[in-house]
């Protein structure tokens, strides 16, 4: 099992690394729409913050030298279920094509009161 903790990505805001690599197998935390600049919640809509958290993702895929096209499987957690459809055409945009398994689901809250959060399983192929 290796620790990744990526350059570049939004610092972590608790005691966990961004990624843990265990085999072929990559578990990313959920990323939050974060500047990682800044450290500051960017957007406002559902579309806004869903591109930031792609962003996000494929930041720390891409410190792992894989992408968003790795992916097998995201749990998406929305603030309100209303937001669905936007997430939905944001992420089917960014994915072009791309369609790994996916779960999501409605959370009353993340810690940052982000409208949406996205973490993932990612492949290393061999």
């Amino acid at each position: 099992m290796k620790i990744q903790n990526i350059e570049g990505a939004p610092a972590a805001i608790g005691p966990y690394a961004h990624a843990i690599q265990s085999g072929n197998l990559v578990f990313c935390s959920g990323q939050t729409p974060i500047n990682p600049e800044t450290m500051q919640l960017v957007g406002t809509t559902i579309e806004e913050q869903t591109e930031r958290v792609l962003q996000n993702l494929n930041i720390v895929l891409s410190g792992l030298g894989l992408s968003l096209q790795n992916i097998v499987k995201t749990t998406v957690f929305l603030k309100s279920m209303d937001d669905f459809q936007g997430m939905n055409g944001v992420y089917a945009r960014i994915f072009e094509g791309h369609t790994p398994s996916r779960s999501t689901i409605a959370i009353r809250q993340n810690p940052l009161d982000a409208l949406v959060e996205i973490e993932c399983i990612a492949e290393i192929s061999t």
